[in-house]
């Protein structure tokens, strides 16, 4: 793991005192020059300006940044600007050097020195329109080698001006560079103290690019590392262990088993002993890991390091036009998430998980077991996560309906009843499953002793039949339906008229229901009796109408009670009638709910628990394999969707039509990918596949911080396999300003779909000579699934709330197009991801962009992507298009993303690989050769 830390800074820098410190990343330089002599007279140079800092304490010169090459030009004008890294503090008397060089080819290797120049940045910041015009000395300090003219740049900074000006390589053209500020408009990641606790060590590039009116831009983009990378998957790892710990105890909750069960039992304990092992060895070594906030490609087969998502970066680009306010456009890249240390020789995910299933069911016949389709398993598990869930709700809510009778008030009483109600009932429709009552009926089947009530049918055979029932054939109907609970002034039907009486009510349920008392187990050495299941998940309903019954029958006589009464009898009624007399004729009802839906859960449960102890035996050792892999290929995916999350959170914090769409609808996330359909590659892109299709499992929810400590503002994750909840915790005052919706806790969805297409000489062979099923597959499906979100979106939030684009095709037209494409046999088919990207920036969405390892092929893309924007949206000069392209791939963030990488500035492309590439993902001549990535 690469040490994180800057690589600009002396070691022992001095700070200035407090009342002259500058913070160099709040400023920015622009860079041109004038009549340069190149070493060859009968040539004009390839210039190029490097940036140095030379501490005054110190008097230590740190290599800083570097220009692109402006070729063929004695009067050159640089579109890359020179940013500061912020953990760069300097003092007016802070010195910069300018080194202007010639160089000889576009790789930089050889160049010539033609001169330099040095001044401070207090002289900088006290020149007039702070701009500096330089003469250039030359190794000997004699010869004149031209000019060098320095000027700051602002990023929207100077408020109290329209526009500022800077004079070009053009006689007499004068540019304007800055607009007003529209930091308003978005939360500035510079400077909020929201990022702090999430995105860190920022690196930035500044450029001013032409528009198509001759004037300029000013482009800022900035990437950035986000602690969620190793967070996230540190908190899912903790969550894999408990949930794993507490199926191995519902296990031994089974009770006694025969043989033949309790040995699958032991089994499938060890495995999940060796997982939970597993885990804790790989969470003990990333709690080792101090200081790191990503994973570097070179790191992506590290077995302890397998969950952490690789190379997680966000970058943002912020534009500045005149006379326009600013505008931000965010992109995620992450490698794709994938079991790179398991390897891909027999595939990913995808393909694992349907050779599984098809072998599941002789699997099943070898072990003895019960064969149960992948819905029934996410059956059982939904079962057991929504009973964990509402068991304590619906306790605390009981709680709440006494506490309210002893306070005798009606309102608090007809609250808590419908809440009590409400939650009560899903309890009852979540257990109204034919499933649970055949595994119940398997389960006493696997005990000793079973006596089968049918001696022509083997209790296998009955096991086997009842694993294979259909969902919907269930014909008992709940005795929720029609309940009271919302109406006080509804009728009580006369099976529960009798519950007005406390000593009545017990009578009644515990003739229809069973003893009160809880049954430890089915009982063993006789016929089960298949409709006792039915009878007891139905006693919760019926205690339910006995509460709400008797809530009725307190709030009329309290109605009565408040008719005029002689003033004589007014003491002998408050006497009589003391707020303590409702709790007290509600307790022993409210007792025996509660009772009732501990023995439903506890039946259930065990049910449950024998349904994934029969999906487990029958996958040895395979299953659980598949498991861990999906395990952390969802972990990368996930630590990749929080980041994305909160950096599309933080940005729209103030945009009311966001929010609004934020809890009403939710966000798309579009994961692009660039994997070929060859190879290892396939693999991965089958794991990917699997992985973004399990972040539907996941929603989001905004908590008010404890406190504005940055330790508080961490997002946090809890759940279990079958769902998850992100937190993202928010300060107080930035909280409540959110819409009401929010603020309660409502779950926010976000619905992901991912776009590929190959544009390697892989990708090529396997147009040519292999199959690309797999691409055109997942292109179809995510596409039908961004269209029902589309239908979704646009019949809930109206359009005049979803971000308004230059480009006037609408999100129909495009969609259409999309479609088009996908279904299109046309190869390396770019446009697909190109129109999908824009689909995702009108809906406010996510933006991912992703390759093997999100260093080369991602970087084609997302600057790409950045100048497309540039030119659609902000008007960039086609005649400039190529060249920013080009600085953005030389000297931008991207070519930083490497350096962090393999600590070398070259994308891992050679000449050959390129012929095969799109033309506009080629990189410049000079940044690409053999490395190691």
């Amino acid at each position: 793991m690469q040490s994180l830390s800057c690589p600009w800074k002396p070691a022992g820098l001095r700070l200035s005192p407090p009342l002259i410190l500058i913070f160099l990343h709040r400023l920015s330089l622009s860079v041109a020059c004038n009549d340069l002599v190149a070493s060859g007279r009968d040539r004009k140079p390839n210039a190029l300006v490097q940036v140095a800092v030379i501490d005054p304490h110190k008097q230590h010169l740190v290599s800083h940044a570097c220009t692109e090459i402006v070729e063929a030009n004695k009067d050159p004008l640089f579109l890359t600007g020179v940013t500061f890294p912020s953990e760069y503090p300097g003092s007016p008397e802070t010195l910069v050097k300018l080194s202007v060089y010639d160089a000889k080819d576009k790789s930089q290797e050889s160049s010539s020195f033609l001169g330099c120049a040095t001044f401070s940045v207090g002289d900088l910041l006290r020149a007039k329109d702070e701009r500096l015009t330089l003469s250039l000395r030359s190794s000997d300090g004699v010869c004149a080698a031209g000019t060098v003219v320095v000027s700051r740049l602002k990023m929207g900074e100077m408020e109290e001006v329209d526009v500022d000006h800077i004079t070009t390589d053009i006689p007499s053209h004068k540019c304007p560079l800055v607009c007003e500020s529209a930091s308003h408009a978005c939360i500035d990641r510079e400077n909020n103290p929201l990022t702090g606790p999430v995105f860190k060590n920022p690196i930035c590039k500044v450029y001013r690019f032409q528009t198509v009116d001759s004037k300029w831009m000013l482009v800022r983009e900035q990437m950035e590392e986000c602690t969620l990378s190793f967070s996230i998957p540190k908190q899912l790892l903790s969550l894999y262990i408990q949930e794993d710990i507490s199926r191995v105890q519902d296990l031994k909750e089974l009770g006694e088993l025969s043989p033949h069960w309790d040995n699958l039992r032991k089994e499938v304990m060890t495995r999940y002993g060796g997982i939970i092992s597993s885990y804790q060895e790989t969470l003990a070594e990333l709690d080792k890991i101090t200081g790191h906030s990503f994973k570097p490609s070179c790191c992506k087969a590290q077995k302890s390091l397998e969950f952490i998502p690789i190379n997680l970066h966000t970058q943002r680009m912020r534009v500045t036009c005149p006379r326009k306010t600013d505008a931000f456009y965010d992109v995620v890249t992450v490698g794709a998430p994938a079991a790179h240390f398991q390897g891909f020789k027999c595939g990913g995910l995808q393909r694992l998980l349907s050779r599984y299933e098809a072998e599941k069911k002789s699997f099943s016949t070898a072990y003895q077991c019960i064969y149960y389709s992948p819905e029934h398993t996410a059956k059982a598990q939904e079962v057991l996560s929504t009973m964990s869930l509402l068991q304590p709700l619906i306790t605390s809510l009981a709680d709440q309906l006494l506490q309210a009778a002893q306070e005798h008030s009606s309102p608090g009483l007809r609250d808590a009843l419908k809440n009590l109600s409400d939650k009560t009932e899903q309890f009852v429709h979540t257990l109204k499953d034919e499933l649970v009552k055949s595994a119940l009926l398997a389960l006493h089947a696997a005990q000793p002793g079973y006596i089968s009530k049918n001696q022509k049918q083997t209790p296998m055979q009955g096991g086997q039949h009842q694993g294979h029932i259909h969902q919907g054939s269930d014909q008992n109907q709940s005795p929720v339906q029609g309940l009271p609970g919302h109406s006080p002034a509804t009728s009580i039907t006369d099976s529960t008229a009798v519950c007005n009486n406390v000593e009545g009510s017990q009578t009644t349920t515990r003739g229809e229901g069973g003893p009160l008392k809880h049954q430890d187990s089915i009982p063993h050495h006789k016929e089960y009796d298949e409709e006792e299941w039915d009878r007891v998940w139905a006693n919760v309903a019926k205690c339910l109408n006995c509460v709400i019954a008797m809530v009725d029958k307190l709030q009329e006589e309290d109605n009565n009670k408040q008719e005029p009464v002689p003033e004589q009898h007014l003491a002998d009624v408050i006497t009589s009638h003391n707020p303590g007399d409702w709790r007290e004729q509600l307790r022993p009802l409210v007792t025996r709910l509660k009772e009732c839906v501990m023995e439903v859960v506890e039946k259930a449960k065990r049910a449950m628990t024998f349904v994934l102890l029969q999906e487990a035996a029958c996958s040895i050792p395979q299953g659980f394999l598949l498991q861990q892999r999906r395990d952390v290929v969802f972990s990368q995916a996930l630590a990749a969707l929080a980041c994305g999350f909160v950096m599309r959170l933080y940005a729209g914090m103030q945009d009311q039509g966001f929010l609004r769409q934020l809890h009403l609808v939710g966000l798309v996330a579009q994961f692009e990918s660039l994997l070929s359909t060859y190879s290892e590659e396939i693999g991965m892109l089958e794991d990917m596949e699997v992985g973004i299709s399990d972040l539907q499992r996941v929603t989001f929810q905004i908590t008010e911080a404890k406190t504005d400590d940055l330790s508080d503002l961490q997002p946090l994750v809890c759940g279990r396999r079958d769902h998850f909840t992100v937190e993202v915790p928010l300060p107080r005052l930035v909280f409540q300003t959110l819409p009401e919706e929010i603020k309660e806790g409502k779950p926010l969805r976000v619905f992901p779909v991912l776009f590929n297409v190959g544009i390697n000489e892989q990708q090529t062979i396997a147009e040519r000579f292999g199959d690309i099923s797999l691409q055109e597959r997942i292109n179809q499906r995510n596409f039908e699934m961004l269209e029902a979100y589309c239908k979704s979106l646009s019949e809930q939030v109206p359009l005049e709330f979803l971000p308004c684009f230059q480009t006037p095709t609408d999100i129909k037209e495009l969609l259409e197009t999309l479609g088009q494409n996908v279904v299109t046999k046309k190869r390396k088919n770019v446009e697909i991801l190109w129109i999908a990207g824009t689909i995702c920036r009108r809906l406010n969405g996510i933006r991912f962009t992703s390759c093997k390892s999100a260093k080369d092929r991602t970087s084609m893309s997302v600057t790409l992507e950045q100048c497309a924007l540039l030119r659609d949206e902000h008007q960039l000069s086609k005649d400039v298009f190529i060249r920013a392209l080009d600085c953005m791939r030389r000297e931008g963030c991207r070519i930083e993303n490497v350096q962090k990488n393999i600590k070398c500035r070259k994308y891992a492309f050679n000449m050959l690989q390129l012929m095969a590439f799109p033309k506009c993902y080629r990189p410049p001549e000079g940044t690409y050769g053999k490395v190691d990535s």
